[in-house]
């Protein structure tokens, strides 16, 4: 999802739980693993590059947690 903002040449992306869980597979789901997701989603956090929470749930790792990311990402920078 990052990629495709970056190829489009967006200075931002807003990156939703469900939505990237939908992609890689297995949600809904018995089996899903939203917890993962939601902690795959916060370790690309960058509070310096200007990221920031659009929506979060109580719990922290949900369907709705929003992550709006700035784009380039710090480690692509230079």
């Amino acid at each position: 999802m990052m990629n495709d903002a970056i190829r489009g040449r967006r200075e931002t992306v807003e990156i939703k739980a469900d939505e990237l869980h939908r992609l890689v597979g297995g949600y809904p789901g018995p089996n899903h693993r939203m917890p993962v997701c939601c902690e795959v989603m916060r370790r690309a956090f960058a509070y310096d590059a200007g990221d920031g929470i659009v929506e979060g749930p109580r719990s922290g790792q949900g369907a709705s947690l929003t992550i709006k990311y700035v784009l380039p990402r710090p480690e692509e920078v230079g």
